[in-house]
């Protein structure tokens, strides 16, 4: 059978559009949406990657400043540059992004960056407003999910939904906006036992557990979506996914790529956020709650 690619690349292309368009309107009222990416590591895939939001927020019109404070940052520092970005009415979102050094405490920072500024859901208390449905920005990786699906018109509402990981970047806010569209949802996590068992009879899979070929074409029906949210990096450089994709194609009904799928919608919407984030603050109007998904998939539709 052909397997379905879920690229997310129009759907990317047309999130930069809107986040370019929205960002352009507020520029002709005198806000200028900016975005803070601070960071504090060697790491070279990271540094990679904030290099391509710095790329996509300056075609965007969206100001972007990346804090680099080094690999031996002290929690103390990082501290102290949150703080003063969360004070600064010049920017819009702030970004803290991992790995951090060790010793450092990422949820004693976190925590420093204000809710309305949060454009990437790492504050518990985005988590908590988004378990209840009030206003908040979710991780832009899980909500990428969720536009993917949305993109390509695969229906979510009462459909058994495995979600492979629990961490507080992508699965359990993943999970908590696919209940929030009436999935019926199984969190899976490394003490759920074999994974066939949830995922044999699952008509849609996301695979977020960071572990390269997790899962195979043995694992899933013919009638299955497979989202892979695994970034990878393989000795020669290469990215992949958690996601044995040359099994899974001819198996599963549709599987969205490594590189190309979660990635590219989730550097997209963290644009999107930052200029929803500026509108927001310029105003003192609060977003109702499910708002921006509406509009995302309004426009990708």
């Amino acid at each position: 059978m052909s397997t379905q690619s879920l690229s997310g690349k129009e759907l990317a292309g047309d999130i930069r559009r809107r986040a370019r368009e929205q960002s352009r309107d507020l520029g002709q009222g005198g806000v200028h949406p900016a975005l803070a990416v601070v960071i504090a590591t060697d790491d070279g895939s990271t540094h990679w990657y904030v290099r391509s939001i710095e790329r996509a927020a300056e075609a965007a019109g969206i100001g972007c400043r990346v804090m680099d404070l080094g690999h031996d940052a002290t929690e103390q520092a990082l501290a102290g540059v949150l703080r003063g970005l969360a004070a600064e009415p010049s920017v819009h979102g702030i970004i803290l992004q991992t790995p951090l050094p060790a010793g450092v405490r990422a949820e004693a920072l976190v925590g420093l960056i204000p809710p309305e500024k949060d454009i990437d859901g790492a504050n518990p208390l985005s988590l908590g407003r988004l378990a209840v449905g009030q206003p908040a920005f979710a991780p832009a990786t899980a909500r990428s999910v969720v536009e993917i699906l949305g993109h390509y018109r695969i229906p979510v509402a009462g459909r058994r939904t495995v979600v492979v990981g629990r961490s507080a970047v992508v699965g359990k806010p993943l999970a908590l906006l696919l209940l929030e569209r009436d999935a019926a949802v199984t969190v899976c996590h490394s003490r759920s036992g074999p994974l066939e068992r949830y995922t044999a009879e699952a008509d849609i899979v996301v695979v977020a557990a960071g572990k390269t070929g997790l899962l195979n074409g043995s694992h899933v029906s013919a009638s299955c979506v497979v989202i892979d949210v695994g970034t990878n990096v393989l000795a020669d450089g290469s990215l992949v996914g958690d996601v044995d994709a040359d099994s899974v194609r001819g198996v599963a009904a549709a599987l969205s790529p490594v590189p190309g799928g979660v990635g590219s919608v989730t550097t997209a919407l963290l644009l999107l956020h930052t200029v929803e984030a500026a509108r927001r603050q310029s105003s003192s109007e609060p977003l109702p709650a499910g708002a921006l998904h509406a509009q995302v998939l309004e426009a990708a539709g």
